[in-house]
C-alpha cells in the first residue's frame, strides 16, 4: 500500500488544504490540531527516518483554523547521509494527496545584525549554490523547473496578512542553503552577506525544488535562532537553535495561524 493510500486510510478522503513541514523546535504545532490523525513516519513507505533532536517524524493530519492540513513533524536533512532527495518521498505523496500548498519552516541564523534571535522571516527567495540539487537523475525535460516566483507570491502575501493579523513583526529576506552539519566560519558568513543572503540554514532549499518539480505552490518562514557565526561574540550550537526554537515557537505558530485563515478566506471567495 502507497504512503498516500495509508494516510487516506487513517485520516479520510476530504482534500487537505495546506502542507506544513516543521522545523527544529516547532514540533508541539501539531499538538494543536483538531481531531487529528497521527501517523509515524515509520508506518510510511519511503519516508525517511529522522535522525535529528527535535524533530519527532510524525504525520498529523488534522484540522487548525477551520482549515484542514497535513503537518509534518520533523524532516530529514542532506547532511544526514549526503542525499538531497532524501524528502523526496514525502514530496511524492503530498502531490499523490493532490494537496495544492506546502508551508516549509526551519530554524535559522540571521545573517543581518537587526534581525534577532526570536524574529521571524517569510523567505522572499532562496540561494542554493553550494549542495547537489535534489533532481539530478531525473528524467525528461520536467527536471528543468524554473525557479522565478520559487516561493508564491499569492502565499507570500498570507503569510503577510496572518502576521498583520496577529500582530507579530515579520521579516522578509533571502534564505541561503548550505549542506552543513558543521556551522559556518565567521568567512564564509561574510562571503555570504555579500552574495546577498539574509539567513542562513542547513535544509528546506531541496523541498522546495522538489515541491516545484511537484507543481506544488510553496511558501516558507524562517525562526532566527541566532546570530550567525562572526555576528555574535559566542559561537553557534545545536542546542542553543533547539532553546531559541522553542522559546520562539509561539510567535510562529501565531503567524502559521493567521496564515491559514488567510488561505481559508482566499478559499471562500473562490467558492
Amino acid at each position: 500500500m502507497t504512503a498516500a493510500r495509508i494516510i487516506r486510510t487513517a485520516a479520510g478522503e476530504a482534500p487537505i488544504a495546506c502542507a506544513i513541514i516543521l522545523g527544529t523546535g516547532l514540533g508541539p504545532l501539531a499538538e494543536a490540531l483538531e481531531d487529528a490523525r497521527v501517523i509515524p513516519y515509520g508506518d510510511l513507505p519511503g519516508f525517511p527516518p529522522v535522525g535529528v533532536s527535535g524533530h519527532a517524524g510524525r504525520l498529523v493530519v488534522g484540522t487548525l483554523e477551520g482549515c484542514r492540513v497535513a503537518v509534518l513533524q520533523g524532516r530529514a536533512h542532506t547532511y544526514e547521509n549526503g542525499d538531497p532527495r532524501v524528502m523526496k518521498p514525502v514530496i511524492d505523496t503530498l502531490a499523490a494527496l493532490a494537496i495544492p500548498r506546502l508551508l516549509v519552516t526551519n530554524a535559522a541564523g540571521s545573517l543581518k545584525p537587526d534581525m534577532l534571535p526570536g524574529s521571524i522571516m517569510a523567505i522572499e527567495d532562496h540561494i542554493a549554490l553550494f549542495g547537489p540539487n535534489p533532481l539530478i537523475g531525473q528524467h525528461g525535460d520536467g527536471r528543468f523547473v524554473p525557479m522565478n516566483g520559487a516561493y508564491d507570491p499569492v502565499l507570500r502575501r498570507a503569510i503577510a496578512g496572518g502576521a498583520a493579523r496577529r500582530h507579530v513583526a515579520l521579516f522578509e529576506g533571502i534564505y541561503v542553503w548550505v549542506t552543513g552539519p558543521s556551522f559556518e566560519t565567521p568567512a564564509e558568513i561574510r562571503a555570504l552577506r555579500t552574495l546577498g543572503a539574509d539567513a542562513v540554514g542547513m535544509s528546506t532549499v531541496p523541498e522546495v525544488i522538489l515541491a516545484r518539480h511537484a507543481g506544488i505552490a510553496v511558501a516558507g518562514l524562517s525562526l532566527i535562532t541566532n546570530l550567525a557565526a562572526g555576528l555574535a561574540p559566542d559561537a553557534p550550537s545545536h542546542a542553543e537553535t533547539k532553546t531559541v526554537a522553542a522559546a520562539g515557537a509561539a510567535a510562529m505558530e501565531a503567524v502559521i495561524r493567521g496564515f491559514l485563515v488567510e488561505i481559508g478566506r482566499a478559499e471562500a471567495r473562490h467558492d
